[in-house]
């Protein structure tokens, strides 16, 4: 197989300074300036160049709502002046939609190049690099043009450069630290990360008793992604670090990339233990309901697909794709609830 994007590295924080567990320096840091103006802020990118500003960037383009996100619960709201892929309805707690709803939509995709050129941003934050070949944004050189630094983000931007399976969530964990490093909300940031590891901590003590090779293994049938040829989710994406701290084995882990198109029959073959039904967001509970109803009705009737294991026990979960396969905090919630749904023995005593 031949994946659109291909896998992306874990980033840890180290002696103040977050690094890819690949090796390359990446991360974020903050020093007094030295006319005193403030504090200088420089951020790695993937490629390894830093992204250094004189004092905490005032005004920021997000190219999607999981960068936007990222920012509003670091109270970085204000400062951010557009994005592009908005936020859909219900998509954000309601805490944080009525916040996104006031960030200037400067494109439904992909910010078009003149508008994000014209947007009067000192930093784009960019979520997902381009595949190769496809891009119509900026060059760096009309961003350096611009005056606009581009920050990305490790989890999901960097995985031409630093292929491996994501196992755990540190690389969003170390995304959520270096934009708050670079909004001058280190504190918010350190508080944000402490939730999400105690969460998969806990959950890591409940499910460590059960050895690798009795795991259940687990696809995720990514409906909207079209049922003629499946989309299989590969170790280099998030959805993979997921699925594995929530002590299950994704059935496609070891393919080349972050997505891959696959068949119906390597499907079969692999037979999974569970199936995970995954849709966008709809825009309402009921509109959601209904399109996973139909990701069920589809594996239930498909000749196919109808004598899985999974399937035949009615072995299902409904989860939302951008709970999984975007950094976000949610990433964290969702490894507790696989891991409630799979091992409900060891989680009796939790509500």
């Amino acid at each position: 197989m031949s994946g659109m994007w291909r896998p992306v590295s874990g980033a840890v924080l180290a002696a103040g300074l977050l690094t890819t567990a690949c090796g390359g320096g990446g991360g974020g840091s903050a020093s007094p300036d030295a006319q005193g103006a403030g504090p200088r802020v420089s951020v790695e990118n993937c490629d390894g160049e830093k992204a250094t500003f004189d004092s905490p960037p005032g005004r920021i383009v997000t190219s999607n709502a999981s960068a936007l996100e990222m920012l509003l619960r670091l109270g970085a709201g204000p400062k951010v002046i557009g994005t592009g892929f908005p936020p859909g309805k219900g998509a954000l707690p309601a805490e944080l939609a009525g916040q996104a709803a006031d960030v200037p939509v400067l494109g439904r995709t992909v910010i078009p190049k003149e508008k994000l050129l014209g947007s009067g941003a000192d930093v784009y934050v960019q979520t997902f690099r381009p595949a190769n070949g496809t891009s119509t944004g900026p060059r760096p050189e009309e961003f350096d043009a611009a005056g606009i630094k581009v920050v990305e983000l490790l989890s999901t931007a960097c995985a031409a450069e630093h292929p491996g399976p994501q196992k755990d969530l540190s690389a969003v964990m170390g995304d959520i630290e270096r934009l708050g490093t670079l909004t001058g909300t280190s504190e918010r940031a350190d508080e944000i990360v402490a939730g999400m590891r105690a969460k998969v901590d806990a959950v890591g003590e409940r499910v460590a008793a059960v050895p690798e090779a009795e795991r259940p293994t687990y696809f995720v049938f990514d409906f909207d992604a079209g049922t003629r040829q499946p989309s299989a989710v590969c170790g280099g994406q998030v959805a993979n670090a997921v699925i594995t701290l929530a002590g299950a084995r994704n059935v496609f882990r070891d393919c080349d990339g972050t997505f891959e198109k696959t068949g119906w029959e390597d499907v079969v073959a692999k037979n999974p233990d569970w199936i995970q039904l995954t849709v966008r967001n709809r825009g309402s509970a009921e509109a959601d309901e209904k399109a996973f109803d139909e990701a069920e009705r589809f594996l239930t009737t498909f000749p196919a697909t109808r004598g899985l294991t999974a399937v035949k026990k009615e072995r299902f979960l409904r989860i939302r794709s951008e709970r999984m396969t975007t950094p976000s905090v949610a990433n964290a919630e969702t490894v507790e609830r696989i891991a409630r749904t799979l091992y409900p023995d060891e989680f009796q005593d939790v509500r």
